[in-house]
């Protein structure tokens, strides 16, 4: 009852329940965001949280997504997801694009889902991409330093870390239930590697050195 242990309605499958905490979170973060109908959204970073974010946001009805990474899989996976723009940051100067996109104005919302050593690059862009008095949502974690936070540029606009709701677990989960039961939330296509359990060194060695060919690697029980 408290969001941490659920059944499984008919329809997800125990693959997909592996996804559910993730997704719980997103809806929580999009909740968090303030995204309006009609909102020009950008998603830095296209990983597991930020193709769910994406696909959450899609339910929203914002009027359109923009979705950056810099690996090729990622990139192509959020097109097959629905994204209506998809920048890779490794060919674009991404800052740029989505001010073109926007006719200089700048996103209505930025969220940023890279983290890591990257996520420190990607949050000063996303100063840059934030218009006037829209909204920069930090979701991404593990940085291992600071980030900078520009007074002139994050001036007239909100910054909002991760999740703010007070809507009970419980009940976030249920919602997030029903996005991949409906299938407006797609999670296995971000499956990309299985190894049994007793390969798990195998299987964090692959995320770690090859992050270009594995997404979603899931680890497997017998019996």
């Amino acid at each position: 009852t408290d969001g941490r242990m659920v059944a499984l309605p008919d329809g997800v499958s125990q693959e997909e329940a592996t996804f559910i905490p993730l997704a719980t979170s997103a809806v929580a973060w999009a909740d968090s965001s303030g995204a309006k109908v009609g909102d020009t959204v950008v998603i830095l970073g296209q990983g597991v949280v930020g193709s769910l974010m994406l696909q959450v946001m899609r339910t929203r009805g914002v009027g359109r997504i923009v979705a950056v990474d810099a690996l090729p899989m990622r990139c192509d996976l959020a097109r097959e997801l629905g994204a209506d723009v998809v920048i890779n940051a490794a060919e674009t100067d991404t800052v740029a694009a989505v001010r073109e996109l926007t006719d200089g104005a700048g996103a209505d919302l930025v969220i940023d889902c890279v983290g890591g050593h990257a996520g420190v690059k990607s949050f000063e862009q996303a100063q840059d991409m934030v218009r006037p008095r829209g909204t920069l949502q930090l979701i991404a974690l593990y940085q291992q330093e600071p980030l900078a936070l520009h007074s002139g540029k994050i001036m007239n606009r909100r910054l909002v870390a991760g999740i703010l709701t007070d809507e009970p677990r419980s009940r976030t989960v249920d919602r997030a239930l029903s996005l991949v039961r409906s299938g407006d939330v797609r999670v296995a296509p971000t499956i990309t590697h299985r190894f049994p359990y007793t390969e798990a060194k195998a299987a964090f060695d692959l995320l770690w050195d090859r992050p270009g060919d594995a997404l979603g690697v899931l680890l497997l029980w017998d019996g």
